[in-house]
C-alpha cells in the first residue's frame, strides 16, 4: 500500500503541474496577432531562424513549435496579447420565440436526418420557432454515426453570430414565405424590390460575418423562386439573352432608382446587387438570385432550382456556410473567397497623423497589375504585336497512338477511367505564386522557386511516347522553344534534364497567395464528403471507399418517389441495404441528392475561380486591344492560373510515369484530370499497385476522398476503347457514358 502523503506534498505536485508547459494559443489566434502585429510570416520567420512554412504550419495547426524555438515564439505573443487582445465574443442569442409564421403554400419535406427536427405533417398548425435556430450550427447533410469526418472540418462550420440569427440567406417563395437555414421560416410583407430591399437588410437577420479580420461580411442573400418573381413584377426570362439584364427603361430598374437604391455595373441580370453608398462605415447591401433566369447553372448546382424553397435553403445554405455565401457563379464565389480570405488591404497607423487609413494587407494581391505579354491572351493591349509566342499551360488532352496499342492490352477485358479529385484545388496547395508585377531578365538563371514565365527550349528532351509529354497540353513533343511557368520547368529538372532559360518575366515579390483559398474549400469538400458516409481519411480502405461511392451516386440518381428500382440497385451492392423501408429510402435519396449539388457546386467554385483569373472579354462590339472591366481587378491574374493548372499537368504525368515504372502500365488517354488504362477487371484496384500490407504505393494513383487522390469515373469495354482511339477520339471524354467537359479552368 503507498505511504500516506502529506498535505504540503500534495500541494507541491499540484503545483507543479500547474506550472508546466504554458500552453499557446489557437493556429488562427497565432495568426490574428501577427497580422494585427503588422508582421509578415517571412519576418517572423527570419526572427525565429526558421523557415517561412514552418511558420505558415504553426498558424494552420499542420505543426507545433518545438524548443528552443516554442519559448521565444509564446514570448513573441503573450507581448502581442497584451498589446493586440482579442475582440469580446458575441453574447448568445436568447432562446425567445417569435411567434408562428406564415404556414407554407405546400408541405415542405422534412429531412429528419438532415435537419435534427422532427417531421412537422402538411396539416399541423405552423411550429413555433426560436429565432435564434438558425444561428445554431445545423448540418443539412448530416452524416450517419458510423462515418468519419475529416479532422480539419471544424474550420468551416458556421459560427453563432447574433447580427445573423438567420443565417445567410432566405429563399422567398411568392406567398411571402421565406425559408432560412435550419428550418426557420419568415414572414416576408414586401411587394416591391425595394421592400424587399429594406426588409432584407433590416428585419430578415441574413447575413454571415467576414471570413478574415480585415475583409467584410457577406451581405444577405434573397433567392427568388419563379412565383417570388412574378410577385415583384420580374418577366418569366430576360429578353436580352446575350447581356443578360433588365433593360435600365424597365419598371422595376426605375422604381429601385426612385427609391434610391443603385445597381452594379452588372445591372440587374439573374444576380442582381442592390446597394446605397455606406454610411457610418455600415454598409448597405443585398444580392438577389433569380431562379427563373437560372441564376444556378445546372452544370454547377444540378437540378437545385427545382428543389422545394426549404430543400434549397438547406443546399444553399449548406453551401455558404462552408465556403462562402454566393454571390453569384460559382466561378464568380470562388473568386469573391480569394478576396474574402486575403482582403487586398488592412487598416494601418499613419505615423505622421495617428489616423488609422487603408494599406496594403501582405500577402495579398493589392493592386491590378499588367501581366508579360507572353502571358496576355492575345487579344489584350500588350499583346498587341507581340509575335514571340503565348504561354500555353492548359489540362491535358492526349490520346496514345494506336500504333504504340500492344496485343496484350487490346486483348484485356476492360478500359477503366479514375477521375483526380479536384485535380487544380490540389494544385493550389502550397504553391508560390507572384504577389508584383512582371520583371523583364534576358539569360537568366532558372530557379525552381521563384514564380515566372520562362522561354526555354524542351524540343531536344527524349521522353517515352506510351505517355503523355508533361511540357504540352496535347501530350506531344515541344517542336520549338516555348514559354514555361515555373512548376512546368521544375519538374523538367525533376526528371533530370538542363533548363537554360532565353529570357524570361518573373515576379520578385512572391507567396502561397492560394492556401487560406485552398484549406477552405478543402475542407468544404471533405466535409460535405463524410456527410455522405464516405470515409475522409487518408488512410481509409481503398475498398470501402469504392463502396460507399458507389452507393452514394446510386443513392443520388434515384427517384424518392419511384423506389422500386432502387431497391433493385441497392441488392446489387455489397453495402446496399434493399430492406429498409420506403420513408428512410426516401431520407437517404434525399440526403445524397442534396449532398451531391453541394458537392458539384464546390467542385464548379474552384474550377471556376482559377477560370476567372484570366476572365476574357465579353460583348460583340469588344475589339482587340481594348481594355474590359475584368482588367481592373487585382485577381486578373493569368500568370496564376497557368501555373495551377502546369502544376496539376505535371502531378498527373508525374503519377503515370510511377505507375508505368512499377507495373509497365500506360495510359490509353488523358483528358484534364480523367486517365483511362486498360485493366484484367471492371474497377482501379485490379491495376493500381499496393504494399505487401494491402496499402498504396506512395507516388502513384491513390483512391480515395482527399484531393489529388482518385476515384472511379467509368468502366467500359476495352474493345469499345480501342474503336475510340482507332477512329481519333478520346476515350477519357465518353468513359463515364456522356460527353466529358474540358475542365481547363475556364
Amino acid at each position: 500500500m503507498p505511504d500516506r502523503p502529506s498535505q504540503d506534498e500534495l500541494f507541491a505536485a499540484v503545483d507543479e503541474l500547474l506550472a508546466g508547459e504554458p500552453e499557446l494559443p489557437p493556429p488562427g489566434e497565432r495568426a490574428r496577432l501577427r497580422e494585427a502585429a503588422g508582421v509578415t510570416q517571412a519576418r517572423l520567420a527570419q526572427v525565429l531562424r526558421t523557415t517561412t512554412q514552418t511558420v505558415k504550419n504553426w498558424e494552420s495547426g499542420r505543426s507545433e513549435p518545438r524548443p528552443p524555438r516554442r519559448e521565444a515564439y509564446l514570448r513573441l505573443l503573450e507581448g502581442w496579447v497584451a498589446k493586440h487582445p482579442a475582440d469580446p465574443a458575441p453574447e448568445p442569442v436568447p432562446e425567445t420565440f417569435t411567434g408562428p409564421a406564415p404556414a407554407p403554400k405546400r408541405p415542405a419535406p422534412v429531412d429528419e436526418a438532415a435537419d435534427g427536427a422532427a417531421p412537422v405533417p402538411a396539416s399541423s398548425p405552423r411550429p413555433h420557432r426560436p429565432a435564434s435556430a438558425a444561428s445554431r450550427p445545423a448540418s443539412a447533410l448530416r452524416p450517419a454515426p458510423t462515418s468519419r469526418r475529416p479532422s480539419r472540418a471544424k474550420a468551416a462550420a458556421p459560427t453563432v453570430d447574433s447580427r445573423f440569427p438567420n443565417g445567410p440567406l432566405a429563399v422567398l417563395d411568392g406567398d411571402g414565405t421565406a425559408y432560412c437555414l435550419g428550418g426557420v421560416l419568415l414572414e416576408c410583407p414586401a411587394t416591391t424590390l425595394a421592400q424587399l430591399v429594406d426588409w432584407a437588410l433590416q428585419e430578415s437577420g441574413t447575413g454571415a460575418a467576414r471570413l478574415h479580420r480585415n475583409g467584410k461580411d457577406s451581405d444577405p442573400l434573397i433567392v427568388l423562386t419563379e412565383s417570388a418573381a412574378a410577385r415583384f413584377g420580374l418577366p418569366e426570362q430576360l429578353e436580352d439573352r446575350r447581356g443578360l439584364r433588365l433593360a435600365e427603361d424597365h419598371p422595376v430598374v426605375r422604381q429601385l432608382a426612385k427609391a434610391k437604391w443603385k445597381l452594379t455595373q452588372r445591372g440587374f441580370g439573374p444576380w442582381p446587387r442592390i446597394y446605397r453608398p455606406a454610411q457610418g462605415g455600415q454598409r448597405q447591401c443585398v444580392q438577389l438570385a433569380i431562379l427563373p433566369w437560372d441564376a444556378l447553372d445546372t452544370r454547377a448546382w444540378g437540378d437545385a432550382a427545382q428543389l422545394h424553397p426549404a430543400d434549397l435553403a438547406r443546399v444553399l445554405g449548406v453551401f455558404a456556410s462552408r465556403v462562402l455565401t454566393p454571390r453569384g457563379s460559382t466561378a464568380v464565389t470562388g473568386l469573391e473567397l480569394m478576396t474574402a480570405l486575403r482582403p487586398p488591404t488592412r487598416p494601418v497607423k499613419d505615423e505622421a497623423t495617428g489616423e488609422w487609413v487603408s494599406g496594403p494587407n501582405p500577402g495579398a494581391l493589392t493592386k491590378p497589375v499588367d501581366p508579360a505579354p507572353p502571358e496576355a491572351p492575345p487579344e489584350h493591349p500588350v499583346a498587341q504585336g507581340w509575335e514571340r509566342g503565348f504561354l500555353d499551360e492548359e489540362a491535358y488532352q492526349w490520346v496514345r497512338d494506336p500504333q504504340l496499342l500492344t496485343d496484350e492490352e487490346c486483348l484485356l477485358p476492360w478500359a477503366v477511367g479514375i477521375d483526380i479529385n479536384t485535380a487544380f484545388l490540389a494544385a493550389a496547395a502550397r504553391l508560390t505564386v507572384g504577389l508584383s508585377e512582371p520583371v523583364h531578365h534576358a539569360a537568366p538563371v532558372f530557379d525552381k522557386k521563384v514564380p515566372g514565365t520562362w522561354l526555354v527550349d524542351l524540343s531536344h528532351i527524349e521522353l517515352d511516347p506510351r505517355l503523355p509529354n508533361p511540357f504540352t497540353p496535347s501530350g506531344q513533343r515541344p517542336e520549338k522553344p516555348g514559354w514555361y511557368t515555373t512548376p512546368t520547368l521544375a519538374y523538367a529538372e525533376e526528371l533530370g534534364y538542363e533548363v537554360r532559360p532565353i529570357e524570361a518575366y518573373v515576379r520578385e515579390k512572391m507567396g502561397a497567395y492560394l492556401d487560406p483559398w485552398h484549406d477552405q474549400l478543402k475542407d468544404a469538400y471533405l466535409t460535405t464528403t463524410a456527410d455522405m458516409s464516405i470515409p475522409v481519411d487518408k488512410d481509409a480502405d481503398p475498398v470501402a471507399f469504392l463502396d460507399a461511392m458507389a452507393l452514394h451516386k446510386t443513392y443520388a440518381a434515384a427517384d424518392e418517389t419511384h423506389l422500386e428500382g432502387l431497391r433493385a440497385a441497392l441488392a446489387e451492392l455489397p453495402t446496399g441495404r434493399a430492406d429498409m423501408s420506403d420513408e428512410d429510402l426516401a431520407v437517404a435519396v434525399r440526403r445524397h441528392r442534396q449532398g451531391a449539388m453541394v458537392l458539384s457546386a464546390i467542385k464548379s467554385t474552384v474550377k471556376g475561380g482559377i477560370g476567372k483569373l484570366r476572365e476574357r472579354p465579353q460583348g460583340r462590339h469588344y475589339k482587340d486591344g481594348e481594355r474590359w472591366p475584368a482588367l481592373e481587378r487585382p485577381t486578373w491574374r493569368p500568370d496564376i492560373r497557368a501555373a495551377v493548372i502546369a502544376k496539376a499537368r505535371v502531378n498527373m504525368h508525374r503519377k503515370m510515369a510511377k505507375l508505368a515504372t512499377l507495373t509497365a502500365l500506360y495510359p490509353l488517354a488523358v483528358l484534364s484530370d480523367c486517365v483511362v488504362y486498360a485493366s484484367r477487371g471492371p474497377s482501379p484496384l485490379h491495376f493500381l499497385p499496393s504494399n505487401g500490407d494491402g496499402t498504396p504505393v506512395y507516388g502513384t494513383f491513390r483512391l480515395g476522398a482527399n484531393p489529388g487522390f482518385c476515384k472511379l469515373e467509368g468502366i467500359q469495354e476495352m474493345a469499345w476503347a480501342v474503336d475510340l482511339i482507332e477512329q481519333g477520339y478520346n476515350p477519357a471524354r465518353h468513359i463515364k457514358g456522356g460527353d466529358a467537359v474540358l475542365d481547363e479552368g475556364e
